[in-house]
């Protein structure tokens, strides 16, 4: 076996130890009760359902790569965070009154498996368990914990999450140009991932230049991660329905799948760029995003037999 290969599998049995670690942290933070309690049920299978886990990962590993020293007490607390607020925005998108889906992570929406009223209110409830988690972690400062959940309000809000799906509701079945198809790509998927990167720096006590650049990366990361979603919509292997984006003004509808995938190869290698200057000393963080793209688009059959990503 070759170094190159032993690194890779290192590096995949490193993130299946984290994939781990946070799933035994999530399932801590909500505990099971008695099995009348269908909320807090539902709560737990929108969040421990089996899933990429990509935001708290790329959250861990970057805190990492900017030098946070992994015992740091908060730094578990606040990735699971991020995937409360991840899942219980999945759980609003895929009710009737929204995109309306039957499938997630190959289960049940929460909603046919729940009801509808069960799932919004356990959606509300993963939000507040969420901020809760935030503002009592361990190892930050009064103002850090304060910049940290004036972060995920920000992703939460109007100014992010709320706003991208309704502008995904209300203007994705007509034509709309390519500059507003990538705003809302960042309102519904780079804001999640700007502040989890930025909770990252602020566990690693990182400088506002690298904070700025992480802003960066993250925003071309979203916009990569969504240009994926978009390509691999059709396929059966992402355990949701397939086609659901049929007739909705994505960018791949309007620019075509070879258009799409060359775009999404220049907003990672601009992320890699990011990722080079503020993580000079490590490249954990640069390593995952290399892979794991080029895993994804793998079983793609348009780019089977396509280069690999980020390489220059």
């Amino acid at each position: 076996m070759t170094g190159t290969a032993d690194e890779a599998l290192r590096h995949d049995c490193e993130l299946q130890s984290m994939r781990k670690t946070i799933e035994h942290r999530l399932d801590s933070l909500l505990p099971q009760t008695e099995e009348s309690d269908l909320v807090t049920q539902a709560m737990r299978d929108a969040t421990l359902a089996p899933g990429k886990r990509i935001r708290p990962l790329l959250m861990l590993l970057t805190a990492r790569d900017l030098g946070c020293e992994p015992s740091h007490p908060g730094l578990l607390d606040l990735a699971c965070a991020v995937e409360m607020i991840h899942a219980a925005s999945l759980t609003l998108d895929d009710i009737p009154c929204m995109d309306n889906a039957a499938m997630r992570r190959g289960l049940p929406t929460i909603h046919r498996k729940f009801g509808e009223n069960v799932a919004i209110l356990a959606a509300v409830a993963l939000l507040s368990k969420a901020f809760g988690v935030v503002s009592a972690a361990e190892g930050l400062t009064d103002a850090g914990r304060a910049i940290a959940v004036g972060e995920l309000s920000a992703a939460v809000g109007t100014q992010g999450l709320v706003k991208g799906q309704y502008q995904d509701l209300r203007e994705g079945c007509e034509p709309r140009s390519t500059e507003a198809i990538h705003t809302t790509n960042d309102l519904k998927t780079g804001v999640l991932f700007s502040a989890s990167l930025q909770m990252a720096a602020i566990a690693a006590n990182a400088s506002g230049a690298a904070r700025a650049r992480l802003r960066s990366f993250a925003l071309d990361f979203g916009q990569a991660f969504q240009l994926l979603d978009d390509l691999i919509d059709g396929l059966a292997t992402t355990g949701k329905d397939i086609n659901k984006d049929a007739g909705k003004s994505t960018l791949v509808a309007a620019l075509g799948n070879e258009r799409v995938h060359q775009r999404l190869q220049e907003h990672l290698l601009r992320a890699d760029e990011h990722l080079a200057v503020v993580c000079s000393h490590g490249g954990a963080t640069r390593q995952f995003m290399h892979s794991w793209f080029n895993q994804q688009l793998a079983v793609h059959p348009a780019f089977m037999t396509a280069p690999p990503l980020c390489q220059r």
